[in-house]
């Protein structure tokens, strides 16, 4: 039996939302339609797309791939209705937005999705820089809005921000690491070993002041801006990371070669944010931005 695009829908709310209830109530249905709809989806695909386990579900290496299909079909789906439908009153114009590096590929690349699908007719320009830079354009008004790392935002008296994400930091080990046994690892501990350090944003100030701050000089075996830089050279033995645990991918290149565990203490977190000149007047295409994020926000949160 062919899968339905309704089964689609049920599985995609239940990766987002983590338990079968949350889905149940994104989508007021009962968990016993979506419980049977995923494990018929399961049935017909061969393969078990969530861990089943006390706390709610884990989606697994099969589920996260079949994740990307399913968004895709769903999406061309709307694609295709959307093409028959009235356009007259269709919103049009133009979004300019900012992004910094950490939150590329991680956050904007969803929100995007979901605002394009909704309004594909408006006119969608982004830049990458840091965050310095993205508050001189922001201020200049040359940037309607930004999605970036807002825990050390400069400007707050001529910047308004809005949190959409917040990520603890964790350790990344490559498998088989002693560290990977330790009933509970400190930092202290990590500071024995060499770090691979992500210099983007401020992950690499962030770190560097935590070990400073048990006078330990960090032992930094490799400096790089590339997050598929650091998941390689930890997955391969070169050291290990301290990272937002929003760049964690396990089911990515090396991902499965990768164990990220909690370390006791207190860790700074990251906080990702959309950001906008204070007092300004947003454009609608701005505002629906900013209402697509926050509904996608409460959806995750459930």
């Amino acid at each position: 039996m062919a899968f339905t695009l309704r089964q689609l829908q049920y599985f995609i709310a239940v990766a987002e939302n983590g338990t079968v209830s949350g889905a149940a109530q994104a989508l007021s249905i009962s968990q016993s339609s979506i419980t049977e709809a995923v494990k018929e989806l399961e049935s017909d695909l061969g393969v078990n797309l969530f861990e089943r386990h006390s706390r709610g579900l884990t989606i697994t290496h099969n589920g996260h791939q079949f994740l990307r299909h399913a968004t895709n079909i769903l999406a061309s789906v709307s694609d295709a209705r959307r093409t028959f439908t009235d356009k007259k009153d269709e919103m049009r114009g133009s979004l300019n937005l900012g992004v910094t590096s950490l939150v590329a590929g991680y956050v904007l690349s969803d929100l995007l999705r979901r605002y394009r699908r909704a309004y594909p007719a408006v006119s969608v320009s982004a830049i990458e820089d840091n965050g310095s830079y993205l508050e001189h354009l922001l201020i200049g008004g040359e940037l309607d809005i930004a999605v970036m790392t807002i825990s050390n935002l400069r400007d707050r008296m001529a910047l308004q921000a809005e949190i959409i994400e917040t990520s603890p930091y964790r350790l990344w080990l490559p498998m088989g690491h002693k560290l990977g046994s330790a009933d509970i690892i400190s930092v202290r501990d990590i500071a024995q070993e060499p770090l691979i350090m992500l210099t983007v944003d401020e992950i690499e100030e962030n770190t560097g002041k935590l070990l400073t701050a048990l006078g330990a000089k960090p032992h930094v075996a490799f400096r790089t801006r590339s997050v598929e830089a650091v998941r390689s050279l930890v997955a391969t033995g070169a050291g290990i990371a301290l990272l937002p645990d929003l760049v964690y991918r396990p089911w990515s290149l090396e991902g499965d070669r990768i164990e990220s565990r909690d370390v006791s203490g207190a860790l700074p977190v990251v906080q990702v944010g959309l950001v906008w000149r204070r007092g300004s007047s947003l454009p609608s295409a701005a505002k629906e931005f900013l209402r697509i994020t926050e509904t996608a926000r409460a959806m995750r949160d459930r």
